[in-house]
């Protein structure tokens, strides 16, 4: 079996218990995180050989953050080592009406002083043949931006499958350039594109035509118009009655049809965090599995996310197994004995 390599910045992810406010917290949960990794992590126990790659620094934060990825069975051979500090973010987890919130603290970390010629992209890739990045990297600095550049053009001469999800952070996009001056440049190398309406609009100043599912079947449509050599555009929807409901599907359009997976009311979220991730490795597996079937594809990415909202932390930990149980219609969380 061939590889999937993912690349970007892992963090430590400090959180107050349960629902706790930043100001009255007097404790802080470390979990471990990244857009890129979480992906890593969903394939490796989907039983594909993942690997992530990243640079860190030389301490203890960075050998916890490799012993969590280890753990999960992803590969870490070509995660280089340099710079100063592991990056930060904190967490308020929501409920109900209010919103979650994220106070980032990553400036100067390893990632983002990442420059190109520090990975040997070709080692690197040597027995993979898809590659996975998203918005988020090139959104740390320029440099990162740079590395993602040439990761990318390295994976498209080498024959790989390129994917990306959007992953807009406003917040992130502080070194002055635009989303807008960037980010088109390196998704017209991908195959495989996931992204929000408001990804889309920010990135390539698309705009939906229509309402509801309309506009995102146009959105999509409109995009692979944008990037012809994607094979695949996908997105979610997502309904948000609050920040402890939501309802989840997906959309994939291929060029000749637009699939739709079935709608998961999710009634009690334990942790948003990590479910577009979630959705992505999942839609990857199956893509990567059943490349005619787009379909199936697209549901059991969908019904992997779905399960992502019951699990604390970033990283999605179920089964190939479990997905497959949920798409069979076994959502009623029995105990299992």
């Amino acid at each position: 079996m061939k590889k999937i390599i993912s690349f970007g910045e892992t963090m430590l992810r400090l959180t107050p218990p349960g629902n706790q406010r930043f100001a009255q917290a007097t404790s802080l949960e470390i979990i471990i995180g990244g857009a890129e990794s979480n992906v890593a992590v969903s394939l490796a126990r989907f039983g594909m050989d993942a690997e992530w790659v990243s640079r860190l620094p030389e301490n203890d934060m960075a050998e916890r953050l490799l012993l969590e990825l280890r753990k999960h069975g992803v590969g870490l051979r070509h995660v280089v080592r340099g710079g100063e500090r592991v990056g930060i973010y904190f967490l308020e987890n929501g409920a109900s009406q209010r919103g979650s919130k994220v106070v980032y603290d990553r400036a100067h970390s390893s990632m983002a002083t990442l420059q190109p010629g520090m990975i040997d992209w070709e080692a690197a890739f040597a027995g993979a043949d898809w590659f996975h990045w998203s918005g988020i990297t090139p959104a740390i600095s320029q440099s990162a931006a740079e590395a993602c550049r040439e990761a990318i053009e390295v994976a498209n001469r080498m024959g790989l499958t390129v994917s990306t999800d959007l992953n807009h952070r406003a917040a992130l996009w502080k070194y002055g350039k635009q989303p807008k001056e960037v980010m088109p440049e390196l998704t017209a190398g991908c195959d495989l594109i996931v992204g929000a309406a408001e990804d889309v609009r920010n990135y390539f100043g698309i705009v939906p035509e229509g309402d509801g599912e309309e506009a995102q079947r146009s959105m999509l449509a409109q995009l692979k118009n944008r990037f012809p050599r994607a094979k695949w555009v996908a997105t979610t929807l997502r309904s948000n009655p609050n920040a402890s409901q939501n309802g989840f599907s997906g959309l994939l359009w291929d060029g000749q049809q637009f699939c739709e997976a079935p709608s998961y009311p999710v009634t009690h979220i334990v942790d948003r965090v990590g479910t577009g991730d979630a959705f992505t490795a999942g839609l990857i597996f199956g893509l990567r599995s059943y490349p005619s079937d787009p379909q199936w594809a697209l549901h059991f990415g969908v019904a992997a996310a779905t399960l992502k909202h019951s699990i604390p932390g970033d990283m999605n930990l179920v089964s190939k197994a479990e997905v497959e149980a949920l798409m069979a219609g076994n959502a009623t969380g029995r105990v299992s004995r």
